[in-house]
């Protein structure tokens, strides 16, 4: 009894849909807006409307990038002091409160860091012999 049910959709159907999978993210707005203001209908939980012109790929198949990190040291490697001295500096800690940071690894250094910051933080852990997740 484990039969999965095959769906038939007619061509109209099919076609609405792909239109509807292929609007980028102003396009689907724009569309949420007009089925609000000439027919009242609302998206369902935030936008399901919305949801799926991006959902599907938006502009060219192109997925939204992230732009905020959280920089965790994950490790200090042989050279504890180093990596002590970098965090230090990174996070305005004093040196005992930055030595017991890397010394209970996982720690956050910063959270919500551009892209920029947080390429930089890892590069100055990693130069110092730590290292670095970018969550």
């Amino acid at each position: 009894m484990n039969e999965t049910a095959t769906l038939e959709f007619s061509a109209e159907t099919k076609e609405l849909g792909d239109k509807l999978a292929e609007l980028n993210l102003k396009q689907a707005k724009e569309l949420s807006d007009y089925l609000k203001e000439e027919h009242g209908i609302e998206p369902a939980a935030g936008g399901a409307v919305m949801m799926a012109g991006p959902a599907a790929g938006g502009e060219g198949g192109a997925v939204e990038e992230k732009t905020e990190f959280d920089v965790v040291l994950t490790g200090f490697g042989d050279k504890k002091l180093d990596v002590v001295k970098v965090v230090k500096a990174i996070t305005g800690a004093s040196l005992m409160e930055s030595k017991k940071m890397v010394e209970a690894c996982p720690a956050t250094l910063k959270e919500a860091a551009s892209k920029e910051d947080a390429d930089k933080i890892k590069a100055d852990v990693e130069a110092a012999g730590g290292s670095i997740e970018l969550k």
